[in-house]
């Protein structure tokens, strides 16, 4: 067999499709394809980060985190989510992709098995590969969400961790109190970690957003200021655990990181401690959005179920690819189901965290398209 010069592990992945689409997307373009709010950062949160670069606060951190944002998040997590995270527990991160890569790097041996949601971000099928670990596809059910019986269906001698998402990227699907319990307990009894990744948690629009760890001590719980603050550029993130993970998490974190960016950790503590004016103006800007987006996509006859979290409608379509790729064509950027894992195909995600006179222009040139 011809070696290679490259990490096998590497080269079996792909370029991310949503990358692929969001740098070869024209500016004119009606860009429903990124995950991203279409929001300014809120002004007490970019007047912190500017008095930290007044102040000379631009050098390294300590590698977990600056001490008052820790402990911010710690009440934050108590207060909100219902679950105990001492400040030591915590650890600051470039991102939400940064903590996947860390809890993932600290649990994996070449060959255990990762559970994940088919479809499911893009994000954890590839870094799953890269630690050396095989990803595990568990197909949604009819309301998009993870079901316990699926997972325990694909439980396995070397299944290691089960990866959450609610509300969901790509989907917006919203997991069920009881569904995010009984995931829980299945946690605890065959002894495997659960990897929470809640960056969508204050954008629910029915139900309620319910973290694991309210239920296991074997959760790792991923965040970000990133969608909830319209801070996606900052590459701001948090990672919360018991003991046990984070000693191990911080070993990977210092030595591929150091530490997170010492002027958005500065405009992180200003967000997590400041006024949640701006969180719910987009919360509920989105809800209007999403019913006018979905109720057109319904009236063009593309299935739509109505999506009760993040900004992302998933409407049903005969082929994805090719339904894309005509929308892309004619200005309207929006994703093949397919970039989000084989169980994808028949779907296209599309991003209503763009403003209302896009979102019904957009509607417009589907309307022609179809």
């Amino acid at each position: 067999m011809e070696s290679t010069k490259f990490s096998e592990s590497v080269s079996r992945i792909d370029t991310s499709g949503i990358r692929k689409i969001f740098e070869a997307a024209g500016s004119d373009a009606i860009n429903m394809g990124l995950g991203q709010p279409d929001f300014d950062t809120p002004e007490h949160i970019k007047e912190a980060a500017i008095e930290a670069i007044r102040e000379g606060f631009t050098g390294y951190t300590f590698g977990s985190g600056i001490p008052e944002l820790r402990e911010a998040l710690s009440k934050k997590f108590d207060e909100e989510n219902g679950f105990q995270a001492a400040p030591g527990e915590i650890i600051v991160t470039s991102g939400a992709s940064e903590a996947l890569t860390i809890s993932l790097a600290a649990l994996l041996n070449r060959g255990d098995e990762v559970l994940i949601s088919n479809p499911g971000f893009v994000s954890y099928n590839a870094l799953t590969e890269v630690m050396g670990g095989k990803a595990v596809s568990v197909p949604l059910a009819e309301d998009l969400t993870i079901k316990p019986e699926a997972v325990l269906e694909r439980l396995g001698p070397k299944t290691k961790a089960l990866i959450l998402n609610s509300p969901s990227n790509p989907t917006g699907a919203v997991a069920d109190k009881a569904d995010i319990k009984a995931l829980a307990e299945i946690a605890d009894d065959h002894n495997i970690t659960i990897i929470s990744d809640e960056v969508y948690e204050y954008f629910v629009y029915e139900g309620e957003h319910v973290s694991p760890a309210r239920y296991s001590d074997n959760v790792i719980t991923v965040n970000a200021t990133s969608k909830s603050y319209a801070m996606t550029g900052w590459r701001l993130g948090y990672v919360a655990a018991s003991k046990e993970y984070t000693e191990q998490m911080l070993k990977v974190h210092q030595y591929i990181q150091a530490c997170a960016n010492s002027i958005a950790q500065k405009a992180a503590y200003a967000a997590v401690t400041g006024p949640k004016d701006s969180v719910i103006t987009m919360r509920d800007e989105f809800r209007k959005r999403r019913d006018v987006l979905v109720k057109g996509l319904n009236e063009l006859g593309m299935e739509c179920a109505l999506p009760k979290g993040a900004f992302y409608a998933f409407p049903k379509v005969k082929d994805s690819a090719a339904v894309a790729s005509k929308m892309i064509s004619n200005g309207v950027v929006v994703v093949p189901g397919t970039a989000f894992g084989s169980e994808g195909e028949g779907y296209i995600r599309i991003s209503y965290a763009a403003s209302m006179d896009n979102i019904k222009r957009a509607l417009e040139i589907m309307e022609k398209v179809l």
